[in-house]
């Protein structure tokens, strides 16, 4: 049995599965990957979040590299990853999707909210760091666009996109549901993602480490390859390794009921 046919074994047996992705499963659908060799953060300087609290010149060039990427973001739509995964969930397979992507895009492909933690928050909508309220962040791009400088709350504060910038603290409500979901499951599955993150990424290895089957789908190395709680590596496109591998496991369990 090959590393493919492994792990499609292991997704067909599975019952509680952890699918943990990142930037590497969204590229498919046009949106920038951040840290891998032509990544995002190759190319600029990110903002840090007490930066943006405290300078105007932050908080323009934060917003100016948003509306950058905002057309991109507003265009792309779920691709064959993305099902996969609702596919999962469809089936009674899947204990939770934790991402570590602000695109959206497991949402608009149908992933339950309930099922859903997205560690990094969303670009899907705009917060205000003073009063916590969210809106459609729209208008606030055409406001940024218009007057070149940030957009601000009715209440005063500055509006900024809901994701977790370098520097900010995660959601501990969030980062709690994802150790809940690592605790819980029977296989845990990374995909597109390099797992050079912290805390994030401690949450596919902790379950790893509590002795849940490990598997990693990515194009490039990882900072879990060669981990002894690894069990299966496979290199590669996710779109091309991942679908496939769902619809042969959903393909033999619907095949033992048959013959049950």
């Amino acid at each position: 049995m090959d590393e493919a046919q492994r792990f499609s074994a292991a997704l067909a047996a599975a019952s509680r599965i952890l699918v943990f992705s990142g930037a590497g499963i969204s590229t498919p659908s046009g949106i920038p990957d951040f840290r891998g060799p032509q990544g995002v953060w190759k190319k600029r300087e990110p903002v840090y979040y007490q930066d943006f609290m405290r300078s105007e010149a932050s908080r323009v060039d934060y917003w100016d590299y948003k509306l950058e990427g905002w057309p991109a973001f507003s265009a792309a739509r779920p691709n064959a990853v993305h099902q996969a995964v609702v596919d999962l969930e469809r089936a009674g397979k899947l204990v939770a999707v934790v991402t570590q992507n602000v695109d959206g895009l497991h949402s608009m492909a149908g992933t339950s909210s309930d099922k859903l933690v997205e560690l990094h928050g969303t670009n899907a909508l705009v917060e205000c760091q003073g009063c916590g309220k969210r809106t459609h962040p729209r208008e606030s791009y055409e406001f940024f666009e218009r007057e070149r400088s940030c957009p601000r709350c009715g209440c005063g504060g500055c509006l900024k996109p809901a994701t977790i910038s370098f520097g900010q603290e995660l959601n501990g409500d969030d980062l709690d549901r994802a150790c809940g979901a690592a605790a819980t499951c029977d296989l845990v599955v990374s995909l597109g993602s390099t797992l050079s993150v912290e805390p994030a990424a401690s949450v596919p290895l902790g379950a790893a480490r509590s002795g849940k089957p490990y598997f990693i789908v990515n194009s490039g190395e990882t900072a879990h390859d060669g981990s002894p709680c690894v069990r299966g590596r496979l290199d590669g496109r996710v779109e091309e390794i991942f679908p496939p591998a769902v619809a042969l496991a959903l393909a033999a369990g619907s095949d033992e009921e048959i013959g049950h």
